[in-house]
């Protein structure tokens, strides 16, 4: 039986909805689980990571939107991580960890072997989480580190925080996507990043959406990419004060780029999920509309919305790996 996906969104969970959901877990017939945004209490909340550690199908998990509330949730999860060896994507959008929640979920998510996409947005991080983020964005060679990384609404992190990551994202060896929308980070920060983008070799997908950005950023965004090689394929420049004609000529350079025979792409490094179909895609959090259906002998697949390639200046405000991870990985 292929493993099936468990998708709710916005219930009060019943505990036999919980039982269910634990028993499919330890049964190994979840591929996808998503319980964005419902209610539960604190030991059924226990309960299903008690699951997730034994699950070995389990490759996205989905607790947006204030699943992970407390402390004492916070170190249910982090012990279920340090046994779980299956889990690929792990969305934590909008829960409030604070420094302290990403301090205890640190060691389970730096050393967990499969772990490739994490959504850390609208955690109410500040400069001391930052920190450990940049510790799983390995430099080259090192070991495999995180593919996509979304930090979108954490205005807590200051210049001295982005300016660190910066730094990690101009030499680390994995990451391909970047969603930082949302932010304060201002043209200042924003000629940082452009200087990383540059360095990097993997990094395709750039997310500044709505980050007080002005002309002045987009104008050194366009000198890199009309002058220097880079493996950037989508900058997302939207609801900032940018003119929309520097928005279109990058936008259009950026298109060129991809049609660049000659461009030598980006090493992968070995470990887990190493896919060149990764999809530069996250989670708008539209509402899920599906109610908690037992498993079926068939395989139902998540509802990511698709992401066109075709229009490079746009990018969908998801957040994963998507379909291809989950098929590319079926035993």
């Amino acid at each position: 039986m292929l493993p099936a996906s468990i998708q709710i969104t916005g219930e009060l969970l019943s505990a036999a909805e919980v039982q269910d959901i634990c028993e499919s877990l330890k049964e190994d017939s979840v591929r996808l689980l998503s319980v964005r945004g419902c209610q539960l209490s604190d030991r059924d909340f226990g309960r299903i990571c008690r699951s997730v550690a034994e699950s070995r199908s389990l490759a996205q998990l989905n607790l947006n939107l204030g699943i992970v509330s407390s402390i004492s949730r916070t170190r249910h999860l982090a012990d279920a991580l340090k046994t779980n060896r299956s889990l690929q994507t792990l969305f934590l959008h909008g829960s409030p960890l604070l420094d302290a929640g990403l301090v205890t979920l640190n060691s389970a998510l730096s050393t967990h072997p499969a772990l490739v996409c994490l959504d850390l947005g609208d955690c109410m991080l500040g400069d001391e989480a930052l920190g450990l983020i940049c510790g799983m964005l390995p430099p080259d060679g090192a070991k495999s580190g995180l593919r996509e990384l979304t930090l979108s609404a954490n205005p807590g992190i200051s210049s001295k925080g982005w300016a660190r990551l910066s730094i990690a994202v101009a030499h680390s060896s994995q990451l391909r996507v970047l969603n930082l929308d949302y932010n304060p980070l201002g043209d200042q920060i924003a000629g940082m990043l452009a200087v990383a983008v540059a360095s990097s070799r993997t990094l395709e997908v750039l997310d500044l959406e709505g980050t007080g950005l002005t002309n002045q950023s987009a104008q050194v965004f366009l000198d890199m990419v009309e002058n220097y090689p880079t493996s950037l394929r989508v900058l997302v420049l939207a609801e900032n004060d940018i003119s929309p004609e520097l928005q279109q000529q990058i936008c259009d350079l950026l298109s060129e780029g991809e049609d660049d025979d000659d461009r030598e792409p980006p090493p992968l490094q070995p470990g887990p999920a190493s896919s060149s179909a990764l999809l530069p895609i996250r989670d708008k959090y539209q509402p899920i509309r599906d109610k908690y259906q037992p498993i079926r002998d068939k395989y139902q697949p998540p509802a990511w919305l698709p992401h066109s390639n075709s229009s490079p200046q746009m990018v969908l405000l998801t957040s994963g790996l998507g379909e291809s991870l989950l098929d590319e990985t079926e035993m």
